[in-house]
């Protein structure tokens, strides 16, 4: 046979495709394949709870949304009910006092208003979670806990995730932070049996402020102060712990 370069060429390609379909390895670049990464289980919960708790109740704002599916609730809670955590309803956080569940947390946080040009007041850090959540959305947080132990773990888990404009006192909140005042927003966190004077005097015209009050029969009262006085609005009956004062001396 005459030599026919153009017939060895088909040839060589024939051989090769034999091979392959015979089953000889050949190498694979997988270097720009995507890996699959494992998602972080409280990420997902965190999700869950924003979907099925929060937005399906209502809650739209997409600040609040956002800030309570980074904020990681099981580190706010006692160890042993790190699981519970996402769970639709308040748990104890020890000393007689409880975190408030997601939907609360997301419905008062969305019923202040709050943006980065805000100073906030929050009246019983407890665990310190509701003052994550506003560390999200404000400027600045000034956040009061009268039960010293856990005003203390708060700042101390605070300051680890990295929450430097959110500020720890402990104390009687009942009387505010004076020397901070005014603050153009202000929550409490615990029931009052009234609104407190005090808290009144220490929001700023056209501020808001959202609180429980009532004993048995509590309702949601969100406040907002004009230049001719305190316009008063009741919402949803709701289930706090009493505010607690310091005793008298």
């Amino acid at each position: 046979m005459p030599f026919n370069p153009p017939l060895l060429v088909a040839l060589a390609a024939l051989a090769s495709a034999l091979a392959l379909a015979c089953g000889r390895p050949r190498a694979v670049d997988v270097t720009n394949e995507p890996l699959t990464q494992t998602p972080d289980p409280a990420t997902s919960r965190r999700e869950a709870m924003v979907r099925h708790q929060i937005e399906a109740r209502g809650v739209a704002d997409a600040a609040v949304l956002a800030a309570m599916r980074r904020v990681p609730r099981h580190l706010f809670v006692p160890p042993g009910l790190a699981d519970e955590a996402y769970a639709d309803s308040p748990l104890p956080i020890g000393h007689g006092q409880t975190i408030s569940q997601p939907y609360i947390v997301a419905y008062m946080s969305e019923a202040l208003q709050v943006g980065k040009q805000h100073r906030v007041l929050e009246i019983g850090t407890g665990s310190g979670y509701q003052a994550a959540v506003l560390g999200e959305l404000a400027g600045e947080v000034y956040t009061i806990e009268i039960v010293a132990p856990l005003g203390e773990q708060a700042r101390a888990l605070l300051e680890r995730l990295g929450y430097a404009n959110v500020h720890v006192r402990v104390g009687d909140g009942y009387g505010g932070w004076p020397e901070r005042a005014p603050f153009d927003r202000i929550i409490v966190t615990a029931a009052p049996d009234h609104v407190p004077p005090p808290l009144v005097e220490q929001l700023a015209v056209g501020g808001i402020m959202v609180l429980p009050v009532g004993e048995w029969y509590q309702e949601m009262v969100t406040l907002t102060r004009t230049t001719d006085g305190v316009v008063e609005r009741r919402t949803i009956p709701v289930r706090f712990v009493p505010l607690t004062r310091s005793p008298a001396p």
